[in-house]
């Protein structure tokens, strides 16, 4: 097969195994070519490596998974960093300390008699004035 013509594009994908949730980034260099009997072809590298099609069953590098997300590029590298940052921001970890367990404040209109069932007009009864 010879090329009449060839251009090439390049292309980053995001994608999200749905499996086990590993994520990676990856750019493509995608040639386009054309043969001597007119029919178009496409050819994707990655890293000088001819690969298949990342928009036609991805597979998980990872758990070898077939249900990955695709997304435009920089999604899962902008997730790792907020995560890394959020890891260094947090501090460190003290004594537990139980804490003591809010009281509700109660209407005065609301405190029903034994045996009373809630309905809905008792509920918007403070909001009628």
């Amino acid at each position: 097969m010879s090329d009449i013509t060839a251009a090439t594009a390049h292309e980053a994908y995001a994608f999200a195994c749905m499996r086990c949730g590993h994520g990676w980034e990856q750019a493509y260099e995608i040639e386009h070519h054309t043969d001597a009997s007119g029919h178009a072809y496409v050819v994707y590298k990655a890293d000088g490596e001819r690969v298949p099609s990342p928009l036609s069953t991805p597979t998980c590098a990872n758990c070898g998974g077939h249900v990955v997300r695709i997304m435009r590029a920089g999604r899962v590298s902008n997730i790792q960093r907020f995560l890394y940052n959020q890891n260094r921001s947090q501090p460190a970890a003290g004594p537990l300390v139980p804490e003591e367990p809010a009281e509700e404040p109660v209407a005065a209109t609301a405190v029903p008699s034994a045996g009373h069932h809630w309905h809905l007009s008792d509920l918007l009864h403070p909001f009628r004035k």
